[in-house]
């Protein structure tokens, strides 16, 4: 028996993956606009984020479900340390704090930790295969704006145990099939479908709370030229080309 959830989470995320990918944050992002003062802190949101959901995804490893969803090879945590590290110095960790949106990301996280453990599984998919994905072409974007040495300040979009294209293309495979192979009732698929969605909100609302500091550096006509024509969702030209 197979639940296929991993295509109604591709399917059922799809307006909110696009909605992610047209915050004026990202549009600028894409477009090779990227300044060190806000992308810190969006590493240091992702930070707090990623170590809370990782630590949540280990009490739970023996959760008939949410045990099955965890992947030791694709942490993050340790990689964005030493992209703290890179960015604040050695004393990171006294000097990055939540922004408000990135404070209810992690909430949310416990939250569910404590009363509907299997929707864990949504901000896993949402996180590891966007990382996996497109987080591989922003890699290559931040290199190139902030000229960054060759071995540093890209280490959240450097997976160790995943080198190449085809290990990564590999493990996403695996990654669906897992999924799919769950025991999870559709009342089960439809909570973590729905979870997935806010878990994008979640992601846009941190992205949001970054514009000023964009809009800080940026000359006001420029921000408005990079940032007023929305762009079709990666996942819905997936879909279309399909």
């Amino acid at each position: 028996m197979t639940s296929y959830l991993a295509t109604r989470l591709r399917e059922g995320t799809q307006q909110s993956h696009t909605a992610a990918e047209n915050t004026a944050f990202m549009k600028c992002f894409l477009k090779g606009i990227v300044e060190v003062v806000p992308f810190r802190k969006l590493l240091a949101n992702l930070y707090l984020v990623y170590s809370t959901l990782e630590a949540e995804l280990k009490h739970h490893l023996h959760h008939p479900i949410v045990g099955q969803m965890y992947f030791p090879e694709i942490d993050r945590q340790s990689s964005l340390e030493r992209d703290l590290a890179y960015y604040y110095g050695e004393d990171w960790r006294s000097q990055i704090v939540p922004l408000a949106a990135g404070q209810v990301y992690v909430d949310r996280i416990l939250e569910l930790s404590k009363t509907d453990p299997a929707c864990l599984i949504a901000h896993s998919y949402t996180r590891y295969m966007g990382d996996l994905s497109g987080g591989q072409a922003l890699k290559h974007i931040i290199r190139s704006a902030l000229d960054l040495p060759s071995d540093r300040g890209t280490d959240f979009y450097e997976f160790e145990q995943l080198p190449t294209i085809e290990a990564k293309k590999i493990f996403k495979e695996k990654y669906r099939q897992t999924l799919d192979a769950l025991a999870v009732d559709e009342e089960t698929i439809l909570r973590i479908v729905a979870e997935a969605n806010y878990a994008f909100t979640l992601n846009r609302n941190v992205v949001n709370e970054l514009e000023a500091d964009l809009r800080a550096v940026l000359d006001p006509h420029i921000f408005e030229l990079l940032t007023k024509q929305d762009r079709v969702g990666s996942t819905e030209r997936h879909s279309h080309a399909a």
